[in-house]
């Protein structure tokens, strides 16, 4: 209940109250969508903290913007695996770029008294959702490696089917915590834009950048000099502006020309009767699917065991893989001393099937991203991006009677009488857990 709340809920909430709150205040109070400067109160350590926040930041919502947008061009340019390492360094740098420029200013912000005086507690709010939202992002990407990788495949799909109104939160809810956590605070930023300074995102004033400069003439000489001297610092920032603004533009026209995939995703399908049979085909395999699985979903709920394979089926190499009672794959193989090993084959750092062959080591490998696990103790190894181990399942093996011979709880010792002329005529069953296999 709590994640069908927090994943669809939730976003749902935040894109009503967004899309009402900011058409409200864009209509009755559109000269209270403002960042309100302070820089006539403070320029110094504001100097050193907008302009790395505001750099790092564009270059890390440009990456998630192509994600999104143009998932098929993404995974082409990700397909190159030194253009993965590139892209992921250049979003933790710009990430931690970002979030040195947001401490200054939060710094700045509690430290000087005439900021102080100008500051609200919506103000602190948004400050701490940002600092903390970017926080999370570059522990997500230090933590979990490859994430610009996998993201076309998880939370992309998940978030076109909030806004086609296809929400399937099974996509994120396997998801570690860092990763839950970062997709509830984006939810979170949504919710709140209507009622911060943060609407000042969706009133970009890009007529600033090309108007004639301004010069503010004061009373004094000294404070005119001064004005002369804030003006030109003004004009070289709006050139490096104009500048930063230059590449990223040409950077997003490079990707889109030199991939025909781009072209094709913005097409999309044509309207032949050959793409709508297609189309209709497509839905009725997923219908098929859902179907399949809602059946192995009412024969899990039924049963109390489930048949995996016969006794002399399994093999000390080769696995053989099932679906358990949590409707995720699973592999059996047959141990070194006539015991099945079965254990789930969910890799437990996010959610990839591991394969079923055993390395010279006696492992088996995730190849999402490349973790080795131990099958006799469900281990991974040193250094690899799991940590935990694969669980272990219960299982039964049952003779032609329906007598149970040998069963085994996860983290006990087998019970039973192991003789393999015996074992031999058996059957190996998945059991419930919590259920006894007597």
């Amino acid at each position: 209940m709590i994640d069908l709340f927090l994943y669809i809920g939730l976003p749902y909430i935040a894109i009503i109250v967004a899309a009402i709150g900011c058409y409200r205040r864009m209509r009755y109070s559109k000269y209270s969508m403002t960042a309100r400067s302070s820089q006539f109160l403070e320029d110094k350590q504001l100097l050193w903290g907008s302009a790395p926040w505001h750099i790092g930041i564009l270059v890390v919502l440009l990456g998630h913007g192509i994600a999104f947008f143009l998932p098929s061009v993404w995974s082409a340019i990700l397909s190159v695996p030194m253009a993965t390492f590139i892209i992921e360094t250049i979003g933790v740098a710009c990430a931690l770029l970002a979030l040195a420029g947001l401490g200054t200013l939060i710094y700045r912000r509690l430290t000087s008294a005439r900021i102080q005086a100008v500051t609200t507690t919506a103000d602190l709010l948004v400050v701490a959702l940002l600092f903390g939202q970017v926080l999370l992002g570059v522990l997500s990407a230090m933590n979990f490696r490859y994430g610009s990788n996998w993201s076309t495949g998880t939370v992309v799909p998940y978030v076109w089917g909030i806004l086609t109104l296809r929400p399937d939160m099974a996509y994120v809810t396997g998801f570690p915590m860092l990763f839950k956590l970062h997709l509830i605070g984006a939810w979170l930023f949504i919710l709140l834009l209507p009622f911060t300074r943060l609407m000042h995102i969706l009133a970009v004033p890009f007529q600033y950048l090309f108007r004639a400069p301004q010069i503010v003439i004061w009373n004094t000489t000294r404070r005119r000099r001064h004005a002369v001297a804030a003006t030109a610092k003004a004009d070289s920032r709006r050139e490096f502006i104009k500048g930063a603004v230059g590449v990223t533009g040409a950077t997003g026209l490079l990707a889109i020309g030199v991939s025909s995939k781009a072209i094709n995703y913005i097409k999309g399908a044509g309207g032949d009767l050959e793409a709508e049979s297609a189309l209709l085909e497509k839905k009725l395999k997923r219908l098929e699917l859902t179907a399949e699985e809602r059946k192995y979903e009412l024969e899990r709920q039924r049963n109390t065991m489930i048949l995996v394979s016969t006794y002399k089926e399994l093999d000390p190499v080769k696995g053989k893989y099932f679906i358990d009672y949590a409707m995720a794959p699973g592999l059996a193989f047959m141990g070194k001393d006539c015991v099945p090993i079965v254990l789930s084959a969910k890799c437990t750092h996010l959610g990839c099937t591991v394969s079923s062959t055993l390395d010279a080591n006696g492992k088996v490998m995730c190849p999402c991203h490349i973790s080795y696990f131990d099958i006799t103790t469900g281990q991974p190894n040193e250094g690899a991006p799991a940590k935990a181990p694969l669980p272990q399942i219960g299982w039964a093996l049952v003779d032609g009677t329906g007598k149970v011979v040998v069963s085994r709880i996860p983290g006990q010792s087998p019970q039973g009488e192991i003789k393999p002329d015996l074992l031999a005529q058996c059957s190996l069953y998945i059991t419930k857990p919590g259920k006894a296999t007597a």
